[in-house]
């Protein structure tokens, strides 16, 4: 099987297509083979470990009770990284709401690091951009995280979202433009 989303093989497709059919023999199959794929889409995001691993148990969880709504119109990797995306922000929401909550209560015994890496902090800066465009350009999201985050091709993203390859190309050009600026202000 291979290990980038966008070359994921025939096979792993076809599994898709027989647990959306009620295939209850083929999800257990499926969901075991995608949950490396799942975690590391997740980390990209949540750098701290147990907050990934949290994320990618509910994007698991998402997809075995969610398969039957994958209709085959796309790909199955796009709309798994659609929904490990939409988790790990969901997760990220999540933590930042008890961040918020806890600290009106206590002050931290320990640094966190998710605060103090390079990496960790980049990170938490474009969930922050994300949600921003979202907020202000929702149609601008998607295409941006297939193409950056998911690595599927122009043409993939046009099949996946149903919209025309110029459109796909301009939004991602428009919401790569937002988040740069967002990114830039800190």
């Amino acid at each position: 099987m291979a290990n980038t989303w966008g070359s994921m093989n025939d096979e792993l497709e076809e599994l898709a297509a027989r647990a959306a059919g009620g295939d209850e023999a083929a999800l257990p199959e499926l969901l075991q083979a995608i949950r490396p794929q799942v975690q590391r889409r997740v980390a990209k995001f949540l750098p701290h470990r147990e907050d990934a691993e949290e994320a990618a148990q509910d994007t698991l969880m998402t997809v075995a009770t969610k398969i039957h709504t994958f209709r085959g119109t796309g790909t199955f990797a796009g709309w798994l990284t659609i929904v490990a995306t939409n988790q790990a922000r969901q997760t990220y929401r999540t933590l930042k709401r008890r961040s918020v909550e806890q600290s009106a209560e206590v002050m931290p015994e320990s640094i966190d690091p998710r605060t103090t890496s390079v990496i960790a902090g980049s990170r938490l800066d474009l969930l922050e951009a994300l949600e921003q465009l979202e907020a202000h350009h929702p149609q601008l999201v998607q295409p941006l995280v297939l193409r950056d985050l998911g690595a599927l091709t122009y043409a993939e993203i046009a099949d996946e979202l149903q919209v025309p390859l110029g459109t796909v190309k301009a939004r991602i050009h428009q919401a790569r433009k937002e988040v740069a600026q967002r990114l830039n202000v800190r």
